[in-house]
């Protein structure tokens, strides 16, 4: 299964792109497990650990980490936003 990633803001700097398309491995189907084993990429993909403020969306719409993921999604990662 196929999904589409998008970095932004720090997290982009930090993983060094934008976007990627990427195939899920077997046993990632959700949010959460997404961004675990992307975090588990080593280095820079650290920013998406658990326990670093970082939203997600999915198709964008704000995501939760127990949300599926299925072929075809689009998948944004982002710090949070503050205004003003």
């Amino acid at each position: 299964m196929t999904v589409r990633i998008l970095y932004f803001a720090a997290l982009r700097d930090a993983v060094g792109c934008a976007q990627e398309s990427f195939t899920l491995p077997s046993g990632v189907s959700t949010v959460g497990e997404l961004r675990t084993f992307l975090a588990d990429r080593g280095e820079g993909w650290r920013a998406l650990e658990e326990g670093r403020n970082v939203r997600a969306a999915r198709n964008q719409r704000m995501a939760a980490p127990s949300d599926p993921v299925m072929p075809g999604d689009e998948i944004a990662f982002f710090p949070p936003v503050t205004g003003g």
